[in-house]
C-alpha cells in the first residue's frame, strides 16, 4: 500500500508539471524540427522527461518522509547518487534533444554517468547462482557500467513511436515490482535492498502513467531522450539492487535454477524487443560502415509501421510481446517449468500471428483473387473490362 501510495504521488506530480513544460514549450517554440525517420508530421515538444524527471524526485522526497521506508533512506549517499545520476541523464537527453549532440560525447557521458551510479550507488557485487561472486571491485563496476549502458540505450532506441517506452515500461516494471514482492515474501523479510528496487519500479511506473495522458496517440510531447534515458537507467539500477540477495534455499526446491537467473533475466526480458533492436541496430550500422548510434529508419517499430500496422497497432503489439514475455517469467516462480513454458510458448504465437496479420491479410487476399481468375478461367469467362471493350467495339462497327 506504501509504494501505491508513493506511485500515485509520482503520476500526479508527473501529470501536473508535464502540462506546465508542454505549455512552456509551446509558448517559446521550444521543439525540433520534424526529422525524415520521425513517423509525426508536426513539431512536437520532447521535454517530457524534464516532467518525468520532476515526478521522480517528488517521489523520492515524499518517500524519505515515510517511516516504513526509512531503511531506504539509510544510506543517503546511495540514494543521492541515484537521483545526481538520474538528473544528469535526463539533462544530457534533453541537450541531445535540443541540439543533437555528437553520439561520442553522449555515449562518453553515459558512461560516466553509470561509472558515478556503480562506484557510490548499486553495484553488481555478486550474482545468484550458488552464490559465484564477482571476483574484483574493478570487475564489478565494469560490469555494472556495461549493464547499465546497455538497458539506457536499448530504452531510447524504441522511443520511437506515441507511448510505446512508457507503456512497454509500466508493464515491465509491474511485472518487476511483483517477482520483487514474490521473492521478499519467500524470504519473510524486506531489505533494504528490496525495499529499493521496489521503491524505484514503484516510482517508475506512477512516472509513466502520469506522463502517458500527453503521450498517447497522437502525442502532445514526447519523453524525448531525456526521459527514455532516465527511464532505462532506473530500471537497471532497480535490477542491479535486487541482483545477489536471494537466498535459494528459500525458493522451496522450485525450479531452482530459472529463479536465481530472474532478477538478471526478467529486466533483459522485459527489455526483449528494445534489446533485440538495439543490436539489431548495432550491427546494420557497422556493417554499412555508419556509427553505432547514427539514426535511421529502420527500427522494429518502424518496420511495424511499413508492414501496414497502425500507429497504435504497432505500440499494442510492443505491449503485447512484453506482457507475454514478463508474466511468463512470473510464472516460473509458483508454477512448474513446463506449465510456465507452455504459457509462454502460447503467448509467442498468439503475439506473432498478430504482429504478421497485415502480411497474412495481404497474402489471403491475393490468394482469392488469384482463385478467383482461374475459377473464371475455367468457366470460359473473360474480365469484365475485356467485356466491356468488346461491346464498345460491336457498337462502334454498328454505327
Amino acid at each position: 500500500m506504501i509504494f501505491l501510495a508513493v506511485a500515485a504521488v509520482a503520476a500526479v506530480i508527473t501529470f501536473l508539471t508535464s502540462r506546465v513544460v508542454l505549455r512552456l514549450a509551446l509558448r517559446f517554440g521550444i521543439h525540433p524540427p520534424v526529422r525524415d525517420r520521425d513517423v509525426h508530421s508536426r513539431p512536437t515538444p520532447r521535454l517530457g522527461g524534464v516532467a518525468m524527471c520532476l515526478g521522480l524526485l517528488g517521489a523520492f522526497g515524499v518517500a524519505a518522509l515515510i517511516p516504513e521506508l526509512s531503511g531506504v533512506f539509510a544510506e543517503p549517499v546511495r540514494i543521492w547518487t541515484l537521483l545526481a545520476g538520474a538528473v544528469a541523464i535526463c539533462a544530457i537527453g534533453v541537450l541531445d534533444d535540443l541540439y543533437d549532440l555528437d553520439w561520442m560525447l553522449k555515449l562518453g557521458a553515459q558512461i560516466l554517468v553509470a561509472a558515478g551510479v556503480a562506484i557510490f550507488g548499486v553495484q553488481i557485487v555478486s550474482l545468484p547462482i550458488g552464490g559465484l561472486t564477482v571476483p574484483s571491485s574493478t570487475m564489478a563496476i565494469s560490469l555494472t557500467v556495461l549493464l547499465i549502458v546497455l538497458v539506457m540505450n536499448a530504452v531510447n532506441f524504441i522511443d520511437g513511436l506515441d507511448a510505446l517506452v512508457a507503456g512497454t515500461t509500466i508493464i515491465g516494471s509491474t511485472a518487476f515490482f511483483g517477482y520483487i514482492f514474490i521473492i521478499s515474501a519467500n524470504q519473510g523479510q524486506q531489505n533494504a535492498y528490496f525495499s529499493l528496487a521496489s521503491l524505484i519500479t514503484a516510482i517508475i511506473v506512477g512516472v509513466c502513467l502520469g506522463f502517458l495522458p500527453v503521450n498517447w496517440h497522437p502525442a502532445r510531447m514526447f519523453m524525448g531522450d531525456g526521459g527514455a534515458l532516465m527511464l532505462g537507467l532506473m530500471t537497471a539500477a532497480s535490477a542491479i539492487a535486487v541482483t545477489g540477495q536471494i537466498d535459494l534455499a528459500t525458493m522451496g526446491g522450485r525450479s531452482q535454477i530459472l529463479p536465481a537467473f530472474i532478477p538478471i533475466l526478467l529486466p533483459l526480458a522485459i527489455l526483449l524487443l528494445p534489446l533485440t533492436d538495439f543490436v539489431l541496430a548495432v550491427v546494420r550500422r557497422l556493417v554499412n560502415g555508419s556509427s553505432p548510434f547514427a539514426a535511421d529508419r529502420k527500427h522494429l517499430h518502424h518496420r511495424l509501421l511499413d508492414m501496414g500496422h497502425s500507429h497504435l497497432g504497432a505500440v499494442l503489439i510492443f505491449y503485447a510481446w512484453t506482457a507475454v514475455v514478463s508474466i511468463g517469467c512470473l510464472i516460473f516462480l509458483f508454477q512448474p517449468w513446463w506449465v510456465a513454458i507452455g504459457i509462454m510458448v502460447a503467448g509467442f504465437l498468439v503475439c506473432a500471428v498478430l504482429t504478421a496479420a497485415p502480411v497474412s491479410r495481404r497474402v489471403w487476399q491475393t490468394l482469392l483473387r488469384v482463385l478467383r481468375e482461374r475459377r473464371a478461367a475455367r468457366r470460359g469467362l473473360e474480365p469484365i473490362d475485356t467485356q466491356r471493350s468488346q461491346t464498345i467495339d460491336t457498337r462502334g462497327d454498328i454505327r
